[in-house]
């Protein structure tokens, strides 16, 4: 039997090790794991225009406008209910169209989802990249629902006033002013105390206060009243996670995973690791490599879980070769003495030929 390098698993909590990693901000970062998004906001509801008046307010601000389409091309007649996810996990705005128009103003750039649901027709969603300031144009294009669909029911919209406090409580989370969330979630709570997005919201800002337990119950119903919202299985997948529930962890990032396929690498991480402390290494060495890739560079220690997985399933020179890599790539990392440890307990146990 190989003795497996005597590290432990290299576990990111969401919400407490902003130190050891950089790309995290000093309180929550990468939470969720990005849950405290880079906000996109409702055009109108910031009293500005979406051209030059966003960028000034926002400094580095792009508006994005967002035309909806029926099959023919034109736009729908129909109001359709216009969400944005930035990183394909957290909520980064919403709002209504207007004659099949919608507009909202991002103040960062990063990669975002549009998703765009209509009564009457199949959610549809379109990823976006925004690299630069200005102004992107988005055209998403629905199908109807056949008549051998299954019956959806309608998703419940926010009043005007709900919507708004939703809105404003995520700003203050993007801002990392949690007091100021928390009055505006109570103000939604109030106006609309079951709707999916105030439950979600409320988990993301429980998920801040490091209340797992709490955030946990609070998500479940989330996904109970909206069971098609991939972002708030991912949520409670990662609140299962902080609480070392791991094995409970898997099924909702699963599900998050089938309802969005683009999730991004977070979700996949955190279900790679998942799979890992269930003893499934094969899952947890082709998640991990998945969430690699899709990281684009944001997250190189992945790479660490990458190479615990290729030695758990025998593959020795294929985990030091990819531990040379990172110590090649990142040596001024934290966890470079990490990788250098695991490689030198490789050798040291004659699992591969040392350099």
């Amino acid at each position: 039997m190989h003795r497996l390098p005597d590290l432990g698993f290299y576990r990111l909590r969401f919400l407490t090790h902003s130190a050891s990693y950089p790309f995290l901000s000093a309180h929550w970062g990468w939470l969720l794991l990005s849950l405290v998004p880079i906000q996109l906001l409702p055009v109108n509801a910031l009293g500005q225009d979406t051209g030059t008046a966003a960028t000034e307010f926002f400094g580095r601000g792009v508006a994005l406008t967002v035309n909806v389409h029926d099959p023919s091309g034109n736009p729908i007649h129909t109001t359709a209910m216009v969400k944005l996810v930035r990183g394909g996990t957290v909520p980064a705005g919403q709002t209504q169209t207007e004659r099949g128009r919608a507009e909202l103003v991002a103040y960062d750039l990063g990669d975002f989802t549009v998703v765009v649901e209509a009564p009457g027709y199949e959610s549809a969603q379109k990823e976006v990249s925004i690299t630069s300031n200005g102004r992107v144009e988005v055209d998403v294009f629905l199908r109807p629902l056949s008549s051998s669909s299954p019956s959806v029911p309608g998703r419940p919209l926010l009043a005007p006033k709900a919507k708004k406090a939703v809105d404003d409580a995520f700003t203050a989370l993007a801002a990392d002013n949690l007091p100021k969330a928390r009055k505006h979630a109570a103000l939604a709570t109030s106006l609309a105390p079951g709707h999916p997005d105030v439950l979600y919201l409320q988990g993301v800002i429980l998920l801040k206060q490091q209340d797992w337990s709490k955030a946990q119950e609070v998500l479940e119903r989330a996904t109970q009243v909206d069971p098609s919202r991939a972002s708030a299985f991912a949520a409670l997948g990662m609140a299962l996670w902080d609480q070392g529930k791991f094995d409970s962890a898997v099924v909702p990032l699963e599900k998050a995973l089938k309802l969005n396929p683009a999730s991004p690498w977070d979700t996949r991480w955190t279900l790679a690791r998942a799979y890992y402390q269930q003893a499934n290494y094969d899952q947890a060495l082709a998640m991990s490599q998945a969430a690699l890739s899709s990281s684009n560079g944001k997250a190189p220690q992945i790479e660490l879980l990458v190479a615990k997985s290729l030695t758990a399933v025998g593959r020795y020179e294929d985990a030091a070769q990819a531990l040379r890599g990172f110590l090649k790539d990142h040596p001024d990392r934290q966890e470079a003495a990490t990788a250098r440890r695991w490689l030198n307990d490789l050798a040291a146990d004659g699992k591969i030929h040392s350099r």
